[in-house]
């Protein structure tokens, strides 16, 4: 049966769309491809994702959410081993860091708000350390992270080190809280990699629920 004139027009739309798509796609792949062997010649050991860190100083008793996006500063990205130690090696440890401090590392093009589209759907799973023996943690985590070594490694968005007066909470950003297996699987994979002691306990909180009480900690839905 013939398409009637309205019918093709919108077909020849979606297929201009799908061909700008792949041909974004295309592009995406070729600078990558061009960025690994560009660094491979030069000797350095590209990792497997771009990375972003990002810094938030926030101010006490202030928690609107534009409040919050405002005060996100990018520190600096990385994307080989070389140029992560070079940014790690003269980063601030969490016990110098001022409080309250958020600092972000996040995989290139995904922003560390729960409104962004990456994380939208997602959540995160939580743990609370004393201040004392955070800081060991969260570099474990950070290798762990920049290493690809955790489980569902494309689910994750990036980690998050929360420092506060009485604790420091880590916390690490899925971008799908719907996904049983990939969330407990992920939640396996950073009590493995951090060597956690069975006292720790893990929370998860979707970044819906976020929203709705404007807290990052409060109310977790899923304690392991």
């Amino acid at each position: 049966m013939d398409l009637t004139p309205e019918k093709k027009e919108s077909e020849s739309n979606n297929s201009s769309e799908n061909s700008v798509d792949q041909l974004s796609s295309n592009t995406i792949i070729k600078e990558v491809q061009e960025r690994q062997a560009h660094d491979l010649k030069a000797g350095l050991n590209p990792l497997k994702q771009k990375f972003v860190l990002w810094y938030t100083r926030r101010t006490p008793g202030v928690r609107s959410q534009t409040s919050y996006e405002d005060n996100i500063k990018k520190i600096v990205d990385f994307s080989t081993v070389e140029a992560f130690w070079v940014c790690y090696c003269h980063l601030a440890r969490p016990s110098s860091l001022p409080t309250p401090t958020d600092l972000h590392l996040f995989k290139e093009g995904i922003r560390p708000l729960w409104e962004d589209s990456a994380n939208c759907n997602g959540g995160k799973w939580i743990i609370r350390f004393k201040k004392v023996v955070s800081g060991r943690f969260w570099e474990d985590l950070v290798l762990a992270l920049v290493g690809d070594q955790l489980d569902y490694g494309d689910n994750i968005c990036g980690a998050v080190l929360s420092t506060r007066f009485s604790e420091d909470i880590v916390s690490v950003w899925n971008s799908n809280a719907s996904d049983h297996q990939a969330v407990m699987a992920l939640r396996d994979s950073i009590k493995r990699h951090l060597k956690l002691p069975h006292s720790y306990v893990m929370e998860y909180k979707p970044h819906d629920a976020s929203l709705r009480d404007n807290s990052s900690y409060r109310n977790t839905w899923l304690r392991g």
